[in-house]
């Protein structure tokens, strides 16, 4: 059973920084990234990145997040730079594995105050 545990979310002001990591146990995954939600909205994708290392950002955040992983660790991070108060959501760490099965974290409460 995969687990995943995700760290560093936390509030900030405008223009800071933030840094959340993600820690899956289990097999090794073909895609692993982080999604949001915002408040009375659907979950849309922030950044994933490919076991080759591959990324994919919401044009939203291109230029100011950088998503990254270890293999050797399965961790999966995402560097939040430039922070605005539209990035306030809950972050969810999610994998999915070779057989197309996705997973998904408890979430972490991102808040950027003005």
């Amino acid at each position: 059973q995969v687990q995943l545990v995700e760290s560093g979310g936390g509030l900030v002001q405008a223009g800071g920084s933030l840094r959340l990591s993600c820690a899956a146990s289990g097999s090794i995954f073909s895609i692993m990234g982080w999604y949001r939600q915002l408040p009375g909205k659907q979950r849309e994708l922030v950044a994933s990145i490919t076991k080759s290392g591959s990324t994919n950002y919401a044009d939203s955040v291109k230029g100011r997040f950088t998503i990254s992983r270890d293999n050797a660790k399965n961790t999966v991070n995402l560097q939040m730079n430039s922070l605005k108060p539209e990035d306030t959501a809950v972050y969810y760490c999610y994998v999915r594995n070779y057989r197309g099965y996705d997973t998904w974290g408890q979430g972490t409460q991102v808040t950027v105050s003005s």
